[in-house]
C-alpha cells in the first residue's frame, strides 16, 4: 500500500481526504475513479497526461476510471480561468470533440470494460425535474460561489457573470454524487468544483470523494503552463520525433521537474539527471537526450525511442534534413504559403499557422517564408519545414 501511496505521491500537489484514500485502497474495493471532461475541443498534452497516468496506475491495480463527458455542463460552459463567456456548442460538436477525446485519452488509459466506464452527465441532468434542481441549488449559497477568485476578479473589473456560469460548479458538484465517485484526480484549477463535490455528497448521504491536484509545470518555453494558445505545449498526439524534439528545447532548469513528473525514470536518476542539466553544457545536452528518450519511451515504446533519438542526433548534430520525410500531396488552387501550411496540418488552427510564420519558422526549398500570402513555387516537389523539428515532402496532384 506504501508503494502504491509514494507512486501517487511523486506528481501530487495537495491531497483532500487522505486518510480516506488510505482505507479505501486497504479495503481491497474497486474504487470509482471521476475523471471528468466538458466536451470542448480536445488537444491534450504531458500535462494533462500527468493526470491520466496516475489514473492508469490505479486502473492496473483493479481500480475503474468513470469517463464523465460533461454533454451537459458543455452547453453551459465552464468559466474555470476565463473573463469572458464561453461560447456554446452544437450538438454535432460536441459528438466529435466527445470522438476525439477518448481517442486521444486512450493513449494512455485502459480502456477495457471492466476498469474504464462511460458515462455523460446529461444522463441525470435531461431527467431531473425543475423542483429537484432548484433543490440543489438551495443547497450552495451565493456567499460560496463568490469566494471563487475568478469570480471575484471579474466582479472587480466591472465584467458579468451569467447566471448559468455561477451554476457551473454546482452541477460539476453534483456529477461526483450521481456518478458515486471515491476519487477525483485534477488539476488546482478545478479544485473549487469538486470540493462542491465532496459538499453535495456529504450533504446527500454519501462518502465525500477524495480530491487529488496534481504538479502543475512550465510549458517547454520555462514560463507559463503548457498551451496550445502559446504553442509551448508537447501534445499526446505529436510524432515520437516532435515529442523528442520540443524536449530537447526545453530549458536547462526544466530537466529534473519534467523527468520527475513525465517519466517513471528512478527517482535517484531524477537528481542525477536534475544535477547534469545544472552543470550545463554537454552534460545538459545528454540529460535532456535521457529525459526525451524516457518520454517518448513511456508512451511508443523503446524501440521507437531508439529511433526518434537517432533522427534527432543525425538532423540536428548535423543540421541535416531528415532522409525519411512524410509526403504530402496538394491541390492545383494551392497558391500561397498559407494554403500550404493548411493542407499539410488540416487540424491546426489559421492563427497558429500565422503565428509559425511570423516565428520564422517556415520554409520552402530551404528559403524562409516572411508573409501568408507568400506564393508558393510551382515546382513539382517541394520540401517544406514548419517548426524546428517537422519536415514534409510536397508534391502537386
Amino acid at each position: 500500500m506504501n508503494a502504491v501511496l509514494d507512486r501517487l505521491r511523486r506528481t501530487t500537489d495537495t491531497i483532500i481526504g487522505a486518510d480516506d484514500l488510505r482505507e479505501r485502497l486497504e479495503s481491497g474495493r474497486p474504487l470509482r475513479i471521476k475523471y471528468g471532461v466538458d466536451c470542448t475541443a480536445p488537444d491534450l498534452h504531458l500535462g494533462h497526461a500527468v493526470n491520466l497516468w496516475m489514473m492508469r496506475q490505479l486502473q492496473d491495480l483493479g481500480h475503474t476510471v468513470v469517463f464523465l463527458l460533461g454533454d451537459l455542463t458543455t452547453r453551459v460552459g465552464d468559466p474555470t480561468g476565463r473573463s469572458e463567456t464561453r461560447p456554446v456548442l452544437t450538438p454535432e460538436q460536441i459528438e466529435a470533440n466527445a470522438t476525439s477525446f477518448l481517442n486521444q485519452v486512450s493513449l494512455v488509459l485502459r480502456t477495457d470494460p471492466a476498469v474504464f466506464e462511460v458515462r455523460r452527465n446529461s444522463e441525470w441532468y435531461d431527467a431531473m425535474p425543475v423542483a429537484e434542481l432548484l433543490s440543489l441549488f438551495a443547497q450552495v449559497t451565493q456567499a460560496q460561489l463568490m469566494s471563487r477568485d475568478m469570480f471575484r476578479d471579474r466582479v472587480a473589473a466591472g465584467r458579468e457573470i451569467a447566471v448559468h456560469e455561477l451554476v457551473y460548479p454546482v452541477l460539476q458538484g453534483y456529477d461526483s454524487f450521481a456518478m458515486r465517485s471515491d476519487l477525483t484526480v485534477v488539476g488546482s484549477d478545478q479544485l473549487f468544483n469538486e470540493q462542491l463535490g465532496r459538499h453535495f455528497q456529504q450533504r446527500l448521504g454519501a462518502p465525500p470523494q477524495v480530491v487529488i491536484t496534481t504538479t502543475i509545470t512550465p510549458g517547454i518555453d520555462g514560463r507559463a503552463k503548457q498551451s496550445k494558445s502559446l504553442n509551448n505545449y508537447i501534445g499526446l498526439t505529436d510524432t515520437p520525433q516532435d515529442k523528442f524534439g520540443k524536449l530537447m528545447s526545453i530549458p536547462d532548469e526544466l530537466v529534473e521537474s519534467y523527468a520527475r513528473v513525465y517519466t517513471e525514470l528512478p527517482l535517484d536518476m531524477v537528481d542525477a539527471l536534475g544535477a547534469a542539466a545544472a552543470a550545463g553544457g554537454v552534460q545538459a545536452r545528454d540529460a535532456k537526450l535521457r529525459l526525451a528518450a524516457a518520454v517518448v519511451t513511456r508512451y511508443h515504446g523503446a524501440g521507437t525511442a531508439k529511433t526518434a533519438l537517432d533522427a534527432f542526433r543525425w538532423t540536428f548534430s548535423n543540421r541535416a534534413q531528415p532522409a525519411d520525410l512524410p509526403e504530402v500531396a496538394i491541390a492545383p488552387d494551392v497558391h500561397t504559403a498559407l494554403d500550404l501550411l493548411r493542407t499539410i496540418h488540416p487540424n491546426t488552427s489559421n492563427s497558429e499557422l500565422r503565428r509559425l510564420i511570423r516565428q520564422g519558422a517556415v520554409a520552402i526549398n530551404s528559403t524562409r517564408v516572411e508573409d501568408p500570402a507568400q506564393a508558393v513555387p510551382l515546382d513539382t516537389e517541394l520540401v517544406v519545414k514548419s517548426g524546428s523539428r517537422t519536415w514534409h515532402r510536397v508534391r502537386r496532384d
